[in-house]
């Protein structure tokens, strides 16, 4: 690998079949130019060189991002993106030194999905993450918005008239993305009852100690029932990983820079094969500036044809706001 800017720019060209190389390459060059990666591997007695393979990579605990500066090089921060957790916890912090790199990167995950943003409405139900700073998700869908050069694009916080105006004023040609935390999703369906079947449902995940958590099924059937909703996405998303994965019906492919592996909960160096429940273990190649090795607190599977779900937390593990419905 000759340096992080030539590895980002060949990103969105990596081919299935050429992922394990790109992540080996990222690895050797992070277990070398990340102090904190660089200091856990020489802990667990690792040596980097003896690495061929993605089993016998080591994930670091996503709790190095709460109390240490996962930097991978010298350079100094554009921006910061903080976790929201809990009153009392300690937020994950994830610094980037080119936010420009992310909203790109995030941009291509979504057209590759959807199709282009320029002349989409794209609008955002995001109460709790508008209220305060740092958010990743608010930085994402900010870009959005602007990039769709649609008027009809924006941000609603508590103005649930104005959103339900817009929507019911917008038909099947505007192409309309409805971006929402789940709480704010189900205190709109309990207010409303729409006939939004034209409308694209991105929801994000994330009750912030609002309401009980409930299971996905439940939840889709309260949104279908209520809002009219028929097309209804869940984006899995984090303050420490600068991909995004959407799927349907809580089943998410995986990218082109991003992978996930099943590890026991027991044995966290041990992977499991595709239908069996565990730890979730992500490498992300877009976090090149930070780790792109990450050891998860969520529970999910991978499925036989390489799709992955999310099927809860682990016990005691915090709250964050990315898709944490158990189902």
């Amino acid at each position: 690998m000759k340096n992080i800017k030539s590895f980002q720019q060949t990103l969105n060209k990596i081919s299935e079949s050429a992922f394990d190389n790109h992540a080996i390459r990222l690895f050797q060059f992070q277990a070398s130019h990340n102090p904190v990666y660089k200091n856990y591997l020489h802990q667990l007695g690792v040596a980097p060189a003896g690495v061929r393979h993605l089993r016998q990579i080591p994930f670091l605990p996503i709790e190095f991002f709460k109390y240490h500066p996962v930097k991978t090089g010298h350079w100094q921060p554009q921006t910061t993106f903080i976790s929201s957790g809990t009153t009392g916890q300690q937020p994950s912090q994830h610094a980037l030194p080119d936010l420009a790199f992310y909203h790109r990167h995030a941009r291509y995950l979504f057209e590759q999905q959807f199709g282009p943003l320029a002349g989409k409405v794209i609008v955002a139900l995001l109460p709790a993450y508008l209220e305060r700073q740092g958010s990743s998700l608010v930085s994402m869908v900010d870009y959005f918005i602007r990039q769709s050069q649609n008027s009809k694009s924006g941000f609603y916080l508590h103005n649930h008239d104005a959103l339900v105006s817009l929507l019911q004023n917008t038909e099947p040609a505007d192409e309309v993305f409805l971006f929402g935390v789940t709480f704010a999703l189900l205190d709109l369906a309990e207010n409303y009852r729409l006939n939004l079947g034209h409308v694209t449902l991105v929801e994000t995940g994330g009750m912030k100690g609002r309401r009980e958590e409930i299971i996905k099924d439940e939840l889709y059937a309260v949104l279908q029932q209520q809002l009219g909703v028929v097309k209804i996405y869940a984006e899995y998303g984090m303050t420490e990983l600068l991909s995004q994965a959407y799927g349907q019906r809580g089943r998410f492919p995986q990218s082109t820079a991003m992978r996930v592996l099943i590890r026991d909960i027991n044995d966290p160096f041990a992977l499991l094969p595709a239908g069996k429940t565990g730890g979730i273990n992500i490498i992300d190649l877009a976090n090149v500036h930070s780790c792109a090795f990450i050891e998860t607190k969520d529970l999910g599977r991978v499925n036989a044809d390489g799709s992955f779900e999310v099927l809860g937390r682990f016990d005691n593990a915090d709250l964050r706001g990315c898709n944490l419905l158990v189902s």
